[in-house]
């Protein structure tokens, strides 16, 4: 297989209309991708000379940078991968057949399946396992060399063949030249008309070619997603793996069941992630920094021992420095917190850059929307050293000086300069007698 041509094949056409939505089953979400993203990630490793994926008319557009073969009716699995003829014949050596809703495929497994085929020198191998309840999976029948002999539906199956405990993944490694040949001699059985893939095995072996099967070691990789309920269970099963890797690179993640990490997060070895965190897209975190709990960070980069939480949001753009805090029912965007700063408790701020070792008091906020539609937002400047006192509003744009004070409950609207004391609120006003009275 190594000085071979492969071609990796992606089925991603269905509805599946088990989900019971308006979202295609393939495209729905799982830890920050969609779930035939897993897929494709899975085979990436693999160095196909093609990726491919195969797609409805109504999903054509939805892969980006993919090649993408579109099958124009849904006429079966079988009908699917012979669309992919006129792209691929002469070009590849093999095919690797994938259903985009397996997303817990391995980059491993799937180089085993590769290795096995290659032994074998057969003209297909089909991936295999052995699940605890094998449930209506269709069964593998061997022949006495251990090759396959046949994939029996579970409807169609005898008492003694639904014994069998080695089940059909529905994927799949073909010799291109025994594949096309075995894909045109297709014939519906069936009222819908469909062409099966496992037809194709079937005539392979009934041509006297030798079809090899792969028990794959952790029969939870190459479950399918058809419901909701499954799609829960495949992210909890990714959440694992992601969490297992970071605590074995050095990571303290105190509640693993309830941490969810995407997989384009980096963590430091030594940092600390307490429990009911959400850590999203490109969010980087350093050594020693504490995340959470019930912190939300989102493409955000947080410093050495910084600290973030409980109940803090960072939105994309933030960057949080060494040593910073962002505290509780705190929510950054789009702003840098400098070395040693802190925003402790009950504040926004967006679109602001912070100096070193500034505090910023309970209660303020950055307030840069636009002063007209179209228009960017104004940005807040603040330097090194200020204290920020309670209630206070940054009206962008404004830039703050060094070593600046502010006073209690003020609404900052032109620039300070440095080691400035600015604000005083309007004084506290008694009017006696006026307290529950109405007019009448």
């Amino acid at each position: 297989m190594t000085e071979s041509k492969l071609a990796a094949v992606v089925m991603a056409g269905g509805r599946g209309t088990r989900m019971r939505s308006a979202v295609p089953k393939h495209l729905h979400s799982i830890l920050g991708r969609r779930m035939v993203d897993w897929v494709l990630e899975a085979a990436r490793p693999l160095g196909p000379a093609r990726l491919l994926v195969i797609a409805s008319p109504e999903t054509r557009d939805a892969f980006g940078q993919v090649e993408v073969v579109v099958q124009e009716r849904a006429l079966g699995t079988g009908d699917a991968v012979r669309a992919t003829r006129s792209a691929l014949d002469g070009e590849v050596d093999h095919v690797l057949v994938l259903s985009g809703d397996t997303p817990l495929l391995t980059a491993d497994l799937l180089a085993q399946l590769l290795e096995a085929h290659g032994r074998a020198d057969a003209g297909a191998t089909v991936l295999s396992f052995e699940p605890a309840d094998p449930r209506a999976y269709g069964r593998i029948v061997r022949d006495e060399r251990g090759g396959v002999q046949a994939i029996v539906e579970a409807g169609d199956a005898t008492p003694e063949q639904l014994e069998l405990r080695e089940c059909n993944s529905s994927i799949y490694v073909f010799r291109a030249e025994q594949l096309w040949p075995a894909l045109e001699r297709l014939a519906p059985h069936n009222a819908q008309g469909e062409l099966y893939l496992t037809d194709a095995v079937v005539a392979l072996v009934e041509g006297g070619e030798r079809v090899a099967a792969h028990i794959a070691s952790d029969p939870a990789e190459t479950e399918g997603v058809n419901t909701r309920v499954e799609l829960a269970a495949a992210a909890a099963v990714l959440r694992d793996r992601i969490n297992l890797a970071h605590m074995l690179s050095g990571v303290t993640i105190a509640d693993p069941t309830s941490t969810w990490i995407e997989p384009t997060v980096e963590l430091e070895p030594d940092a600390v992630v307490h429990p009911f965190t959400i850590l999203r897209g490109a969010t980087r975190i350093a050594a020693g920094a504490e995340i959470g709990p019930q912190a939300v960070v989102l493409d955000a980069e947080v410093g050495a021992d910084a600290t973030v939480g409980p109940f803090c949001y960072l939105r994309p753009g933030t960057v949080l420095s060494a040593h910073a805090k962002a505290g509780t029912f705190v929510e950054i965007k789009k702003s840098v917190i400098g070395e040693g700063s802190k925003v402790p408790h009950l504040s926004y701020i967006g679109d602001a850059e912070i100096g070193k070792d500034t505090n910023i008091g309970a209660g303020s906020i950055t307030a840069n929307f636009p002063h007209r539609s179209g228009e960017p937002k104004g940005k807040t400047a603040i330097g090194d050293n200020a204290r920020v006192a309670v209630d206070t509003m940054f009206v962008a744009p404004v830039t703050i000086g060094d070593g600046v004070w502010t006073a209690p409950g003020t609404v900052v609207t032109d620039d300070v300069p440095d080691g400035a004391l600015v604000g005083f609120a309007p004084r506290q006003t008694i009017k006696e007698g006026r307290g529950g009275k109405r007019d009448r």
